[in-house]
């Protein structure tokens, strides 16, 4: 969803033409919302999009106020400008299935593998005896059971730097499904399935890196709060004074049918913007995570440090290999992405 900040004020303007009393009277507003969610649920969302570009809106001016407290603490006009000139932001639902989801949705592809290997196994064994054949289904788990293995099989997101100025995120609700997931029904993912909880290990899943500690905290807020995280423009436009964080989206192994949601508004500068080292800290370029310690109670690392901090430096690029002197936001965006995910570096559509 493209947020865009003129129609964010005309949003705000018209709201505040309404009068003292839509501000004052929570009540009425609390009626307004629920009538609106009621029509949402009759039409089957057909207003939802509008729910969600209001709920960004507001983001959106948190971030603002947020760069003009930043600006002023280290003497600049840069973030709030960046933020302006970009005209725009992006919102995104972001939705992590959990395991058993996750097996259902792979269920059909599967199917097609199994079927396209069995046909090809069939035409190599016509002529040949005594040998034994392989199942399908047989190879088929073993490549999923390889992807699903390894040393951060317990992510929801693998850890990260996020690239742009600000990113805000609505603290994450958690669903558990209220009825078997064997029911015969054409919708197996089907809304009255599942329920909504507060978080089971009392978090919001969201871990962070701290290089002061070496220690890796997992993040706790209140279910009716936003989480801001400094990304890596605003670093470097701060000359380093904002130091963005490195972070991943733990998975509890103890709730294979836990999935979650958040809605995240990316605020970045324009794409034309244009990035200097000068007055740089050359250390942070080079900085990544060093020795890892889980500091939660859920068992976030079962593996030795050493291999963990090992294997998180080969997943993340340090941020000298993806910036370069007079680089563009556009161009910095693409070879971080390009180094993170490989390809061309263009993000998808989708």
């Amino acid at each position: 969803m493209q947020l865009k900040y003129a129609n964010a004020t005309v949003l705000t303007e018209s709201k505040q033409s309404r009068g003292a009393d839509y501000e004052l009277h929570s009540e009425d507003n609390h009626q307004e919302v629920d009538q609106m969610m009621s029509e949402c649920h009759d039409m089957k969302f057909k207003n939802l999009g509008i729910i969600f570009k209001e709920l960004g809106f507001c983001m959106m001016e948190l971030g603002l106020r947020l760069a003009q407290i930043c600006d002023r603490a280290i003497g600049s006009c840069e973030l709030e400008q960046s933020l302006l000139e970009s005209c725009a932001a992006k919102g995104r639902l972001i939705h992590y299935h959990s395991v058993l989801d996750g097996l259902l949705l792979k269920e059909p592809d599967r199917r097609k593998r199994t079927r396209r290997v069995n046909i090809k196994m069939d035409q190599e064994c016509i002529n040949t005896k005594g040998q034994k054949q392989l199942k399908g289904s047989e190879l088929n788990s073993s490549a999923y059971d390889a992807n699903s293995s390894g040393i951060h099989s317990n992510l929801w997101q693998q850890w990260h730097y996020d690239y742009g100025i600000f990113t805000i995120l609505t603290a994450p609700f958690f669903l558990m499904p209220s009825c078997s997931p064997t029911t015969e029904t054409e919708e197996p993912f089907s809304a009255s399935c599942y329920e909504e909880l507060p978080s089971p290990f009392g978090h919001t899943s969201l871990q962070l890196y701290d290089p002061n500690k070496n220690e890796v905290f997992m993040v706790k807020a209140p279910p009716e709060s936003f989480i801001i995280q400094v990304g890596e423009s605003a670093d470097i436009l701060s000359k380093g004074k904002l130091r963005s964080t490195l972070h991943s989206v733990y998975r509890p192994t103890k709730y294979e049918n836990l999935s979650r949601e958040t809605f995240v508004v990316f605020l970045q500068p324009p794409w034309n913007k244009t990035f200097s080292f000068t007055d740089y800290p050359s250390a942070n370029t080079t900085s990544n995570a060093r020795c890892l310690m889980a500091s939660d109670d859920e068992p976030s690392f079962g593996q030795d440090k050493s291999k963990l901090c090992d294997e998180i430096q080969r997943i993340v690029p340090p941020l000298s290999s993806r910036l370069k002197d007079g680089m563009t936001f556009a161009e910095f965006s693409r070879e971080t992405t390009k180094q993170y995910y490989g390809g061309s570096g263009l993000q998808s559509n989708r």
